[in-house]
């Protein structure tokens, strides 16, 4: 036995060695992420979204840090992301095509329907807008304004409840973005963009579409559909609205 205690001790120390050794190689964590966001706006690139200052402010927003721990290794993935409570994280391509559509300038005032996870609010904030954000399930919110809060993200304001009626303290709006789908649009949204504003939104109910409406100076609006789409549900006062099938 003592014998073989000696012949351990050498081979303990070896493998200690060569774990040693083996970790001085690995990528840091925050070097495989920073690789992963990378690797995120060229395949959004690819994709046909192109605008410079969209995907600047994708690259410096850490996505991981807004979805929860389990998830952060497939922060970066083209994919939506459960965040909790039934709802998701869009996709980063989606982030950056509805960012897009909404053509967002420096100090313009931008009210988003469906905080979530606070992603595309500190997106909205990177590119310079003042955000006006809503979140109907008080968890998510309170986790978004925390996360936000600690990000430093100090140009985004957020409340709790139905984004159905937008908030009209702070109208008029020069965009108006929706993260979730109802299955009509919301007139009060349309009377609180200013003229010239864009709705960016989802609607519909099993089949979804992609629009966005511009407000004409005349009080009408421009529409386009840009392509089917799959959206949470927008909760609330949306479906009350809706009359029974």
């Amino acid at each position: 036995m003592a014998a073989s205690r000696k012949m351990i001790f050498p081979v303990l120390l070896l493998l200690a060695a060569a774990a040693a050794a083996a970790g001085m190689m690995a990528v840091p964590r925050q070097d495989e992420l920073a690789l992963a966001r990378q690797r995120m706006i060229e395949e959004i690139r690819v994709r046909g979204v192109t605008d410079s200052a969209v995907l600047a402010a994708l690259d410096s927003v850490p996505r991981h840090l807004f979805v929860p721990e389990p998830e952060r290794s497939r922060a970066y993935d083209d994919r939506p992301l459960p965040i909790g409570f039934g709802q998701t994280i869009s996709e980063p391509y989606m982030v950056a095509l509805m960012t897009s559509l909404l053509d967002v300038h420096p100090g313009d005032r931008i009210l988003e329907i469906g905080t979530g996870s606070g992603y595309q609010a500190a997106v909205l904030s990177r590119l310079g807008a003042e955000v006006y954000s809503i979140e109907i399930v008080k968890p998510l919110g309170d986790r978004a304004r925390r996360t936000l809060g600690e990000l430093g993200y100090r140009n985004v304001h957020l409340r709790i409840g139905d984004g159905y009626e937008g908030w009209p303290d702070a109208a008029h709006f020069d965009g108006i973005i929706v993260t979730a789908a109802p299955p009509r649009i919301p007139d009060p949204l349309l009377r609180q963009l200013k003229p010239g504003g864009k709705l960016v939104i989802p609607v519909g109910d099993a089949l979804q579409d992609l629009l966005v409406l511009t407000k004409r100076r005349d009080g009408g609006f421009d529409r386009r559909n840009v392509l089917p789409v799959l959206f949470v549900p927008m909760t609330g006062e949306a479906q009350r609205r809706e009359p029974p099938g």
